[in-house]
């Protein structure tokens, strides 16, 4: 399809959200410093709403010299105005204020930025909130770190033995009691590894914006100290779009019937509204759409943005699909992965046609000359019983000398996935299977996935495994329940984590680091490992003088010190745990990403480590069917033992491959939130409004963050939204409250007073709103006696 001409000279109507009406010399976000021909109008030109991007020679040598900064773009969706971008020095976030000084990069976009003078930072209040000065309602957690207690010991370096690495990276002096003798199982008894290879019988966008606590600074505040302010910026070019352009949304007719423009064009309003407003041609919309609008009112609608030039407001794009009614799970799911570039076709031919014909399959004979022969062994899964793809499994045998052999044993995925491939090569740009909550988008055919290497019992199958000897003392997530013919949601409950759960996880997270540390000793060039790096320090020192103040005995020496304060500092019953959760996630807010990477492109070894984990090599092995990082690793993990050669990959190509694995793992991660997002909001639509006792997790100036007890999802409370007289914020120390003054409902009575701050339990309603699929959060009326603050040791 022809798509128009993308100079037209679209003439800009009205300005995008974030942006004041009056966009000049020192309109927002743009540089009093930038030169007023800019912004000028000549005649047969428009001036001129975003800045030029700067030439790919000025950003290299920008880059180079320092006086640039690159970094993922990080929209707030409940601020869209607001963005900010890492700092590489792991202090403070970047700010970037407004849409025109995103300059039209997009949410994820890797973009290069230009700080601004001194004298336009942005200025923090005293009564700001971390989460109103950095970029942290999406931050991620490290896989690793999400349901499993850490290892405590700092680490040895790691040439220290060339096989007996766990024993350099743990002992028994530092366990965590608070978690039973797992720890103890894996740590005292360790005493050799080795590594086969063989063959076995195995947030709503449209919630109300506050008023932004920022102002910039004028010339007669540079006595705030250097504290007080956050550095800001600017975007003047953008190296990798990885925002996929898509967005779902709505269609609308312009308001201008008699301009040109009508004639041409109608106007698509995204859902998210960090994505700008978007001219799409008529032509592209239904035929009968000019006619009757309203037919269309509750459609959902794909499109993609195909050009935003300078001098419009409003970006160009191509209507790509009708989705269907809005609301509904299947449009609304369609629209969720399209927006994340996530490829949910179905396999190819040419794809399936890589894969064995004939089955069942069977192990040729030549393999078992190449591989350790398990299949009279005792090999076990532990899953639950509705995973289709095993593709991990455990055994454990006693020893003739009293001691016990472990094993981890991993599904050969990488055996049917020959390199070049083009089943490779889907599997390499999918890199991640994407679970939802009705069903998953594999990274693999499901006859790969569910047949050729499912560990079924009593059936013939290809691994790779990771053997201990131990001593004899071995020594939100919300599930739901689906109707089986509408598939709605007919309840929830936060999921179950057992102890089998974490005895699989500490297993798989030793073998990780052994293949790690087997895989980087063989090439230290070539190894495809997972760093994580410290948290940022900045927040991580306001965290503790804030924990200080509460009188709670953190320790932040290392993530298994804190994984160990937040275990002994709170009891079990449900309010304690619910503390400890919300405490859990403040200590999450400073977390940076846990990435994949190549060795021999990352030269200070120091920065190998994984800090979630405290050990110094880490690596992704366990998981090949729906990680391809997995796969990428079982190559050189073959190669290493001598199994196959070494994978025709060079250290930059290898890197290029583990950028892309974490900017997918991303996507995945996002669409699982937005998936469960939409069945609790469906949940809440048919059976609500729903009531729960909740615990405040955050505190703005005109509103809070709660966790809903009962369900283990979190919501921002708003305070224009409750029948209030006044509200007040104040910070006491590092402590922020928010005080309530309710209207009576009696003109005799007084009014409630109701101080909310961190750790207080509050009443809560869910509600769905009239528009399709969102919900909202309100506080219950407290009584004449108003609600506790935050509960104290006797209370919890």
């Amino acid at each position: 399809m022809s798509h128009p001409d993308c100079r037209l000279n679209l003439r800009p109507l009205g300005t995008p959200r974030g942006v004041s009406s009056v966009v000049g010399p020192h309109g927002v976000g743009a540089s009093p410093g930038d030169k007023k021909a800019k912004s000028k109008s000549v005649r047969g030109k428009k001036k001129s709403i975003f800045e030029t991007y700067m030439s790919k020679e000025d950003v290299s040598e920008g880059l180079k010299r320092g006086t640039l900064i690159q970094g993922v773009l990080r929209i707030n969706p409940k601020k869209f105005h607001e963005a900010f971008i890492p700092s590489p020095d792991g202090d403070r976030d970047i700010f970037i204020d407004g849409v025109v000084a995103r300059n039209r990069a997009l949410n994820g976009d890797l973009v290069v930025v230009k700080l601004l003078p001194e004298e336009q930072w942005k200025v923090i209040k005293p009564e700001s909130n971390d989460k109103e000065t950095e970029g942290t309602d999406e931050l991620d957690l490290p896989e690793e770190l999400c349901g499993s207690h850490l290892p405590q010991q700092s680490v040895k370096g790691y040439n220290d033995s060339p096989d007996v690495i766990i024993e350099a990276q743990f002992d028994d002096s530092d366990s965590e009691d608070g978690h039973g003798n797992t720890q103890n199982v894996l740590v005292d008894g360790v005493q050799k590894l080795s590594v086969c290879v063989h063959d076995k019988g195995k947030e709503d966008a449209d919630a109300p914006v506050t008023k932004d606590e920022s102002t910039s600074m004028s010339q007669d505040t540079r006595v705030l100290s250097e504290k007080s302010l956050q550095r800001s910026a600017k975007v003047v070019y953008i190296l990798d779009k990885k925002h996929s352009r898509a967005a779902t949304g709505f269609l609308k007719l312009l308001a201008d019937k008699n301009s040109e423009l009508f004639r041409k064009y109608a106007l698509f309003s995204p859902s998210d509204h960090r994505v700008p407003r978007i001219y799409v041609p008529l032509k592209d919309c239904p035929q009968d759409f000019v006619t009757r609008p309203k037919d269309y009112a509750n459609t959902l609608f794909i499109c993609r943005i195909v050009d935003w030039k300078e001098d419009s407001n409003f970006a160009l794009g191509h209507l790509a699909k009708s989705l269907g009614q809005a609301g509904e799970i299947e449009p609304e799911t369609e629209g969720i992965l399209t927006e994340y570039g996530v490829d949910f076709s179905d396999f190819s031919s040419e794809v399936l046609d890589c894969l064995p014909q004939g089955l069942p399959w069977t192990i040729p004979p030549e393999e078992f000359s190449k591989r350790r022969d398990l299949r009279k062994d005792c090999i076990f899964t532990i899953d639950p019983s509705t995973a289709r793809d095993l593709d991990d499994a455990l055994s454990c045998k006693p020893l003739a000398d009293g001691n016990f052999e472990v094993g981890v044993h991993i599904a050969d995925v990488s055996y049917f996935v020959p390199e070049g491939s083009p089943l490779d090569k889907v599997a390499a740009e999918r890199a991640t299977s994407v679970y939802l909550v009705q069903k998953v988008v594999p990274m693999l055919p499901r006859l790969l996935c569910e047949e050729l290497c499912s560990l079924h019992p009593m059936t013939d199958k290809l691994t790779f495994s990771v053997i201990w000897t131990l001593t004899p003392e071995g020594k939100l997530k919300l599930a739901f329940t689906l109707d089986h013919e509408t598939g709605l949601p007919q309840g929830c409950h936060i999921y179950e984590y057992r102890d089998s759960n974490k005895l699989v996880e500490e297993f798989m997270l030793l073998a990780n680091m052994a293949v790690a540390h087997k895989t980087y000793r063989a090439f230290p060039e070539r190894a495809l490992l997972r760093r994580h790096p410290p948290p940022q320090t900045k927040m991580l020192n306001d965290l503790m003088e804030f924990c200080d103040q509460m009188g709670l005995p953190m320790d932040f020496s290392s993530a298994g010190a804190l994984n160990k304060s937040l275990t002994k500092t709170f009891g079990d019953d449900k309010y304690s745990l619910a503390r400890k959760e919300v405490l859990t996630n403040m200590c999450s807010r400073p977390m940076q990403m846990a990435l994949y990477f190549c060795s021999g492109t990352l030269r200070d070894q120091a920065q190998f480590r994984h800090y979630a984990l405290n050990v110094p090599l880490y690596t992704h092995f366990t998981s090949p069917i729906r990680r391809f990082a997995d796969v990428l690793v079982h190559r050189l993990l073959a190669a290493t033992l001598g199994y196959r050669e070494l994978p025709d990959l060079e250290p930059d190509a290898l890197q290029k491959q583990a950028d892309h694995c974490n900017d997918r793992r991303m996507a995945s991660k996002r669409v699982q939130e937005l998936s469960t997002g939409l069945f609790f909001a469906i949940l809440v639509k048919e059976s609500g409004p729903l009531e729960s006792e909740a615990m405040v997790l955050g505190v703005l100036n005109q509103a809070f963050d709660v966790l809903v007890l009962r369900y283990g999802v979190q919501k921002r409370v708003y305070c224009n939204a409750l029948p209030l007289r006044s509200h007040h914020f104040q910070r006491v120390g590092k402590k922020p409250e928010l005080t309530l003054v309710w209207e009576p409902e009696d003109l005799e009575q007084e009014p409630v007073q109701q101080v909310v701050t961190i750790f207080s339990l509050v009443e809560v309603v869910l509600r769905a709103e009239t528009s399709a699929l969102k919900y909202s959060a309100i506080l219950k009326r407290p009584g004449p006696e108003g609600l506790p603050g935050p509960l104290d040791e006797e209370e919890a």
